[in-house]
C-alpha cells in the first residue's frame, strides 16, 4: 500500500468520522426531542402519577441505552461505505434516519391512542386488518402528520448543518463509538434495567418505542425462543403438584394436549333439572374489564346493570381472559383450545380438527349462530366458525335496512353498535328458531376504539352522574369520557336485550354466559394482570341459587364445565378424551388458583403465565392477592419453577400447527358428525 493511498485512506476515515459525529449528535438530539414530545403528549392526554420531569428523565435514559447499542455498528458501516463513495454513505445514512423517525412517530402515535406497545403483533395481522384498525382509531390524522412533517424537515436541516458546517474534533468523533463498543461488550442493555413506575402505562410511556418493537420482533423470529430446561418435566407435567389440578395426558408425542376428561361437574348443584335441553347465549363484550365492572372495581363501577345481574347469577369476580386482544376469545370460551403460533384461528393452511361446544352439540341437535356488528372475517373468526359447522354467521353484511351503522372515522367504521346488534339478534334469532336447542354467540364492538356510540350526549351525562354518585376524583376520569360512556352504553344495551328476552317463551330454558374478551387498553392499566382481568357471569332462570366466587377461573374453563353439566344432566354422550386446556370453573368462594393459565398478550406475544397465586410477565414475577392486585417479588427459585412450567406449555403449544394434531380423527368423526 503506497504512502499516498494510506494518506488518502486516513483522510477519508477522519472526515467520515467527523461527519458521522455530526449525524450522530443530530440523531441523539432528535431522539431526545421525540421522547419529550411523547411524554408531554402522554401527560396532556392521560392521567399520570409521576412528575413530568421524572418521566422525561427516565425516557431520555432509555433513549441513551438505545443510542449506545446502535452507534458502534452504525459507525463501522458508515466508515466502510465512505471509503468507496463518501456521498453515497452520507445520503444512505440520512435516508435511514428519516425512515427511522417516521416509524418512531407511527409507534408513538399508536401508543398514545391505544396505550399498547406495538411489537411483533404487527406480523400477526393481514394488511386489511391493519388498515381497518389504524384507520378506525384515528391515530394518524392531520395534526400528527403535520407534526411529523415539521419534525422531519427540521431534522434534515439539522443533520446537514451538524455534519457539514461543524468540524468535530477527532477525539470526540472516536469517543462516542468507543463508549458504544464498551457498552455493547459489557452487556449494558441488560445491566441498566428500566425503572418500575407506579403503573403499566407510565412504565410503557418512557420506553423507546422502536427499541421495544425491535426487541419484540427479534423474540418472535428467534427460532430458539423456547429455552426448555431439561428438568422442566419435574414441574407440573401432570399438573398435579402443589395442589394444582391433575390432568392425565394420553399420548403427548402425537397429541400434545390430549387427555382424559376431568368429568368434574361443578354447575349441577346450582341448577334445577329440566327435561328440555337448555339454550346457551354467549354475550362476549368487547373490552369489558373487571377494573370498571361491578362492585369492588378498582376504577369504579360503570356497569350498573351487569352489577345487578351478577347478584342474581353465578359470578366469578376473578375471571381471566386468555389474551389481550379479541383473537383468542372464541376458541378459548367455546373450545378451551391452545393458541398455536398466532392464535388458533390463524393456523395455516387450515384450522385442525378439534372439539368445541359448537361442533359437539351440533351433533346432538343444537342450532348454532354467531352475531357480530363488524366483519366476521376479522381475526379469522369466520374461519373458526365455519370449521365448527356454524350455519348462521350474521355480521355487518347481513344487517337489513333499518339498522344504523356506527358513524365512520377517517372513512372507517367497525360496523353496528351494540344496541343495533342486540336488536338484530333478538329479531333474527326468533325467526331462525326451529324448535331445536340453540347456541347463540354474540360479540359486541362499541367499546372498541374509537368508542363512537349512538346517543352520545345521553351517555356522557350518565357518565358524569356516575362519577358524582361514586364520589370519585373526576379529574382522573374526564380524559376517558368516551371510553367510560361507551361502557355505560354497552351495559344499557345488554340490559335492554335481557329485558326483551325475558318476554320470550324460551327464556325459562336459556343460560346466558357474559364475559369480556379482554380489558379496554385505552384506559391505562393499573397492573400487568389488569389486561386480562374480566368478569365471568352465568345467568339463567334455571338457577336455583346464586353465588359469587373469588377463586380464579379463565375462559379456558367455561366450555369444559358447561359440557360436563350437560353430560351429567341430559344423558348426552360426550368423548372421554379431549384436548381442552382448561378443566372447569372453580366454584370455591375463597380466593385460590389451582390452575396454570397461559395468557397471550397479542397474537405473537405469549409472555404471561399465571400459576397458583403467581403471575409471570416476561421476566418479572408478581404475587396476586384476593382482589387481583399484584406485587412484584424477587424469588429466583419460584420464578425458575414457574418459567419451566411455562416453557413446557409453550413447547406443546408450538407443536400445534406444526404437524401434530389436536385430537385423533376417529374421535373427531365420531362426536361431531350429525
Amino acid at each position: 500500500m503506497s504512502s499516498t493511498y494510506k494518506s488518502q485512506l486516513i483522510s477519508i476515515i477522519r472526515k467520515s468520522s467527523s461527519t458521522f459525529a455530526g449525524i450522530g449528535a443530530a440523531f441523539l438530539m432528535f431522539l431526545f426531542l421525540a421522547s419529550i414530545i411523547e411524554i408531554l403528549l402522554g401527560a396532556y392526554n392521560h392521567n399520570i402519577t409521576s412528575g413530568v420531569e421524572e418521566l422525561i428523565y427516565y425516557s431520555l435514559l432509555e433513549d441513551a441505552k438505545f443510542f449506545l447499542s446502535l452507534v458502534f455498528p452504525a459507525y463501522l458501516l458508515y466508515v466502510l461505505l465512505s471509503i468507496p463513495v463518501t456521498r453515497l454513505a452520507f445520503g444512505l445514512l440520512k435516508l435511514i434516519i428519516v425512515i427511522f423517525f417516521i416509524f418512531q412517530f407511527i409507534l408513538l402515535f399508536y401508543f398514545n391512542t391505544t396505550l399498547v406497545l406495538l411489537g411483533s403483533d404487527l406480523f400477526g395481522y393481514s394488511a386489511d386488518e391493519i388498515v381497518q384498525t389504524v384507520g378506525s382509531s384515528g391515530s394518524i390524522g392531520f395534526l400528527p402528520v403535520l407534526v411529523l412533517t415539521l419534525f422531519i424537515g427540521v431534522l434534515i436541516l439539522t443533520i446537514n448543518y451538524f455534519s457539514k458546517k461543524i468540524q468535530w474534533p477527532l477525539w470526540f468523533a472516536l469517543m462516542i463509538p468507543s463508549i458504544s463498543l464498551s457498552f455493547i461488550l459489557n452487556g449494558g442493555e441488560s445491566k441498566f434495567n428500566s425503572p418500575r413506575l407506579s403503573n403499566e402505562f407510565e412504565s410503557n410511556l418512557i420506553k423507546n418505542k422502536s427499541s421495544s418493537f425491535f426487541a419484540s420482533s427479534y423474540s418472535y423470529f428467534n427460532p430458539d425462543r423456547f429455552e426448555i430446561d431439561i428438568y422442566a418435566d419435574n414441574y407440573a407435567k401432570d399438573y398435579g403438584n402443589d395442589g394444582f389440578r391433575k390432568a392425565t395426558y394420553v399420548d403427548e408425542s402425537k397429541f400434545p394436549f390430549l387427555r382424559l376428561d376431568s368429568e368434574s361437574d361443578v354447575l349441577s348443584p346450582f341448577f334445577r333439572s329440566d327435561e328440555r335441553l337448555p339454550n346457551f347465549v354467549f354475550i362476549i363484550v368487547e373490552g369489558l374489564g373487571r377494573a370498571f365492572t361491578n362492585e369492588g372495581a378498582i376504577l369504579g363501577n360503570f356497569t350498573p346493570f351487569l352489577d345487578s345481574l351478577s347478584q342474581k347469577s353465578l359470578y366469578w369476580k376473578n375471571g381471566l381472559s386468555t389474551s389481550g386482544r379479541t383473537f383468542s376469545v372464541l376458541p378459548s370460551v367455546l373450545g378451551s383450545l391452545p393458541f398455536s403460533e398466532n392464535g388458533f384461528n390463524e393456523i395455516s393452511p387450515s384450522v385442525p380438527n378439534h372439539l368445541s361446544m359448537l361442533n359437539l352439540l351440533k351433533s346432538k341437535g343444537y342450532t348454532n349462530s354467531f352475531y357480530y356488528g363488524g366483519n366476521a372475517e376479522f381475526d379469522g373468526m369466520a374461519n373458526f366458525l365455519q370449521k365448527n359447522g356454524v350455519k348462521y354467521i350474521m355480521d355487518e353484511d347481513t344487517f337489513p335496512r333499518g339498522y344504523k351503522k356506527i358513524p365512520s372515522n377517517n372513512g372507517f367504521s367497525w360496523g353496528y353498535g351494540d344496541k343495533e346488534l342486540l336488536r338484530y339478534y333478538l329479531e333474527n334469532s326468533a325467526k331462525l328458531d326451529n324448535g331445536s336447542p340453540r347456541i347463540d354467540v354474540i360479540l359486541t364492538v362499541s367499546t372498541h376504539d374509537p368508542f363512537i356510540i349512538g346517543e352520545k350526549e345521553k351517555y356522557r351525562k350518565l357518565f358524569r352522574q356516575r362519577l358524582k354518585d361514586q364520589k370519585v376524583d373526576e379529574s382522573k376520569y374526564l380524559d376517558y369520557e368516551k371510553q367510560y360512556s361507551s361502557v355505560l352504553y354497552a351495559d344499557d344495551a345488554i340490559k335492554n336485550m335481557i329485558s326483551e328476552y325475558e318476554k320470550r317463551e324460551d327464556f325459562e330454558n336459556t343460560i346466558f354466559i357474559i364475559t369480556g374478551d379482554h380489558r379496554i387498553p385505552e384506559i391505562p392499566m393499573v397492573s400487568k394482570i389488569d389486561r386480562y382481568h374480566v368478569p365471568i357471569i352465568i345467568y339463567s332462570p334455571m338457577l336455583k341459587r346464586t353465588e359469587e366466587f373469588s377463586a380464579i377461573s379463565s375462559h379456558f374453563d367455561v366450555a369444559p364445565s358447561l359440557l360436563n353439566y350437560l353430560e351429567n344432566n341430559y344423558n348426552l354422550q360426550l368423548p372421554k378424551m379431549n384436548s381442552f386446556v382448561g378443566q372447569g370453573l372453580d366454584t370455591t368462594k375463597l380466593f385460590r388458583n389451582i390452575n396454570m393459565i397461559p395468557l397471550k398478550q397479542t397474537k405473537t406475544a405469549l409472555i404471561d403465565f399465571v400459576m397458583g397465586e403467581y403471575h409471570l410477565n416476561d421476566d418479572q414475577l408478581f404475587r396476586l392477592d384476593a382482589n387481583m392486585v399484584e406485587t412484584p417479588i424477587e424469588d429466583p427459585d419460584k420464578k425458575e419453577e414457574i418459567l419451566n412450567a411455562f416453557n413446557q406449555w409453550q413447547r406443546k403449544n408450538s407443536e400445534i400447527g406444526n404437524g401434530k394434531k389436536i385430537i385423533p380423527d376417529s374421535i373427531y368423526k365420531e362426536y361431531t358428525s350429525n
